[in-house]
């Protein structure tokens, strides 16, 4: 009896699993970890080898159980990650992160030559550090050997998803996010040929729920999965973190304690910012605003890691609640890798403001959190400017189990919040449109049968006021700063260069 669906989700610290069935029940969960590669200041790789051998493993693990009751495959990663595949379907370099800010000559060339305001009316995007043209770019001129052997170029979880069926693909939010894509449909051939890309190294593109094709034989001999089991076309991470929250509203916003920092707002109206990113929601005919930080939990292991290795996250914590609202008069900027949106600038950089002999590890620490918390308001305000109302939040993902973080985040933006207690993230929401595309659900809403435990977390009117002072000092120091972080990344790259 084929009765589970498995969704598979590619993270930046980790290849997670679950199974589900129609009931609303998980009924298998496993992470397999992974890790982000930093060589070079603004860069940021994964090894698509170690997602792919994580995936075979949890296959393999799932196999004599629970293998012949599969009935589909839903898979979900970050985008638009690029990786170059050659003809035998082996990734010819690392994959190149949607964080990664290497490419600042490159995005620098195309804003110069072409129209910026007909490709954001076409695209719905700017020429930033998140679309993957200025990676290809650089990728041609620093390793040409490789590219001139590439036959396809994926995401993340197209190529998870070509491993499992051998069928090359693209899902429609890689396409439009790589910015390569028009909003209406189709990709944008003015832009490919500025690019050099070869529209024939772009496979067929398909909706979330499409089905790409089964799993293949060669995969059963290794991992004991049949062989046919369907595998649809997926989505990207983010997305499905929207709608395994249940975000399915006009409205709702959706903020998500990543590695990265997600922020996802739902409407039926296709409206366009130049400080946001547009997707297309997995559910038909609704739009996700989408807007993401660069840095977000990955500072927060950075400082554990580098400062308090001998502190654990609870003792951090406990000295951030202690260090009080505002961090003892400490405000931070989260540019470590530059920043994407709202700001759009890859020169950007960390910096702490306020720092004397007084603070400690836990001020610091909690300046951290409220930076990011800063950075999440600066996109809400982004939204309302916009004209739409706020109806709804939620928060997912990792950094928001930590409920000190959760409040902080409350009560920067200003707004009551719904926490999904010990809720599995993008891999449901994978999973989900894997049952939706083989008859396991038949609506949308069926979601919710999952979304059994919930918290909510009041802002603090008092907190928020504060805040408020803090945050108008965080947008102060980083236009202040902008010309500094210019001329350090100059002179950096002159000694480097030299």
């Amino acid at each position: 009896m084929k009765d589970l669906i498995l969704g598979i989700d590619i993270g930046t610290t980790g290849v997670k699993a679950l199974l589900i069935n129609a009931m609303g029940d998980i009924v298998f969960e496993t992470t397999k970890n992974c890790d982000l590669l930093s060589p070079k200041p603004g860069f940021a790789e994964e090894d698509p080898n170690v997602w792919w051998n994580n995936v075979k493993e949890i296959l393999s693990e799932i196999s004599t159980e629970f293998g012949r009751r599969i009935a589909s495959i839903g898979v979900s990663g970050m985008v638009p990650t690029l990786i170059l595949i050659d003809e035998n379907g082996k990734p010819l370099y690392n994959s190149i992160q949607q964080n990664d800010s290497r490419a600042i000559e490159e995005i620098e060339y195309f804003e110069k030559m072409i129209d910026k305001e007909v490709y954001f009316s076409v695209t719905g995007n700017t020429v930033n550090q998140q679309v993957i043209f200025p990676k290809f770019l650089w990728l041609r001129k620093h390793v040409p050997d490789k590219v001139k052997q590439t036959r396809w170029i994926m995401g993340s979880y197209n190529f998870i998803n070509f491993k499992l069926t051998g069928i090359p693909n693209l899902e429609k939010n890689w396409a439009l996010e790589s910015g390569l894509w028009k909003i209406e449909d189709g990709w944008y051939k003015d832009i490919l040929d500025a690019s050099e890309i070869p529209e024939s190294i772009l496979p067929e593109v398909y909706e979330p729920w499409d089905i790409v094709g089964g799993t293949t034989r060669e995969l059963e001999e290794e991992t004991g999965i049949p062989e046919g089991v369907p595998v649809t076309a997926g989505s990207a991470d983010h997305i499905a973190s929207a709608l395994a929250v249940g975000m399915s509203r006009n409205g709702d916003l959706l903020l998500k304690f990543g590695g990265a920092g997600d922020i996802l707002f739902v409407t039926e109206q296709l409206k366009l910012s130049k400080k946001l990113f547009i997707d297309y929601h997995d559910i038909p005919n609704c739009y996700v605003l989408n807007g993401c930080m660069a840095s977000s939990g990955s500072i927060v292991k950075w400082f554990k890691n580098e400062f308090a290795p001998d502190v654990s996250f609870d003792k951090l914590t406990e000295m951030a609640r202690t260090a009080g609202v505002g961090s003892g008069g400490i405000v931070m900027l989260p540019y470590f890798i530059g920043e994407k949106t709202p700001i759009f600038d890859a020169k950007a950089r960390g910096t702490m403001v306020g720092l004397s002999l007084f603070h400690n590890k836990g001020h610091m620490f909690r300046s951290i959190l409220e930076a990011v918390a800063f950075g999440f308001r600066h996109h809400v305000e982004v939204i309302e400017e916009m004209g739409f109302a706020i109806e709804r939040v939620f928060m997912s993902n990792g950094g928001a189990k930590n409920e000190l973080w959760r409040q902080i985040v409350a009560d920067v933006v200003g707004y009551d919040a719904v926490y999904i207690t010990n809720h599995p993230g993008s891999s449901l929401g994978a999973a989900f449109i894997a049952g939706k595309a083989t008859g396991m659900f038949e609506d949308w809403d069926e979601i919710n049968k999952f979304l059994k435990t919930k918290e909510k977390i009041s802002y603090d009117q008092d907190n928020h006021e504060v805040y408020s002072k803090y945050y108008e000092i965080y947008r102060d120091t980083y236009t202040s700063l902008k010309s500094v972080f210019e001329k350090l990344y100059e002179v950096y790259h002159e000694k480097s260069e030299s």
